[in-house]
């Protein structure tokens, strides 16, 4: 957002108020701020990785991958010269794998066009595939130090509640760009994330330990949206197949999924049963949430899957193929990964 919007545009707080609300939350991020790897440095190819991996995904499940990611793909060099399968097998378990596919499209990109350099504007980082308006102004302020605000889900609700109005859209990014500290822009987008993480919550936010409580308009109190849409319920079954069961080396039969399906094309799983419900007792059962809907997940060993094509894959392979997150979380519980 440019300095003239920012400017032109009424903001539900006094200068000085402004200027007591930039202060207070940088002190408060400066003392409490969570100790995550990618704060470590404004590497602008951490940066993009952790912001593409937070999108839609708990920052406890995505340590553990941001690690083994850089692992295995440690400069934007190293993604770009990957193969797709190789990059999705990484990002297994994450979920949303249009985001992998897009950040694999956009190292090439950074490498063919730009040399291996990330474009240092929000501008230039927007004309990357899989970059959108939040994410440029995140790498930009964040590696670069550009006064680009951000808006995600954590920010809309610090806004929403501290200005006591059910700020939408363009207001929202009007709203972030008049409180954003141009000097600290990363820090200040990050203490608004973090403050909306950790203290702003989304039910009994701890206004008491909020740095900004004497400014917020509502203390938490702001009236709640329309009820969220109710979880659907529903009951599926896949079948574990193993062979060679007595030796290190076990496969197990997984089918891939087609190129051109809707839903994680190309990535394996187990094959899906039917007609089994109440006809005997499955080897586990586990809980798998997709969005709106919780899935009973009931697993049978030694039960075949009718008129479906597969692969028998060696227990020690499944670690570098592309698998759902239901497959991968099925083969740990059984304990073959």
């Amino acid at each position: 957002m440019s300095v003239k919007a920012r400017q032109s545009t009424p903001g539900f707080f006094s200068v000085p108020q402004q200027r007591r609300f930039r202060k207070n939350i940088l002190a408060w991020y400066d003392r409490h701020a969570r100790d995550l790897p990618w704060r470590a440095s404004h590497d602008p190819y951490r940066v993009w990785l952790s912001e593409i991996m937070l999108q839609q995904t708990r920052v406890a499940a995505v340590i553990e991958h941001y690690h083994e990611f850089l692992r295995r793909f440690p400069t934007v060099e190293k993604l770009a010269a990957a193969r797709e399968a190789s990059v999705l097998a990484v990002w297994s378990g994450l979920g949303y794998y249009r985001r992998a596919r897009m950040l694999h499209a956009a190292a090439k990109a950074i490498v063919r066009v730009h040399r291996g350099k990330f474009p240092a504007s929000e501008e230039g980082l927007r004309a990357l595939p899989g970059i959108g308006r939040y994410t440029a102004a995140a790498i930009a302020s964040i590696a670069f130090g550009e006064p680009a605000a951000v808006v995600d889900g954590n920010v809309e609700r610090v806004l929403q509640r501290v200005s006591g109005d059910r700020l939408a859209g363009e207001e929202l990014w009007i709203a972030a760009g008049n409180l954003l500290d141009a000097k600290r822009p990363g820090d200040f987008n990050q203490a608004m994330m973090e403050l909306g993480a950790v203290v702003c919550t989304p039910r009994a936010p701890s206004c008491l330990t909020c740095p900004v409580v004497e400014l917020c308009a509502t203390r938490g109190e702001l009236a709640p949206k329309e009820k969220a849409t109710p979880q659907k319920k529903r009951e599926i079954h896949y079948a574990l197949n193993l062979r060679k069961e007595d030796r290190p080396n076990q496969e197990v039969f997984l089918v891939q999924r087609p190129g051109d399906a809707s839903l994680m094309p190309g990535m394996w799983e187990l094959p899906e049963l039917a007609g089994l419900n109440g006809t005997g007792t499955p080897s586990f059962t586990l809980r798998h949430s997709i969005t709106v809907t919780d899935f009973t997940v009931r697993v049978w060993q030694n039960v075949t899957a009718v008129g479906v094509g597969g692969k028998w894959i060696a227990q020690a392979r499944l670690r570098q193929i592309a698998l759902t997150g239901l497959a991968r979380k099925i083969l740990r519980k059984a304990k073959l990964l």
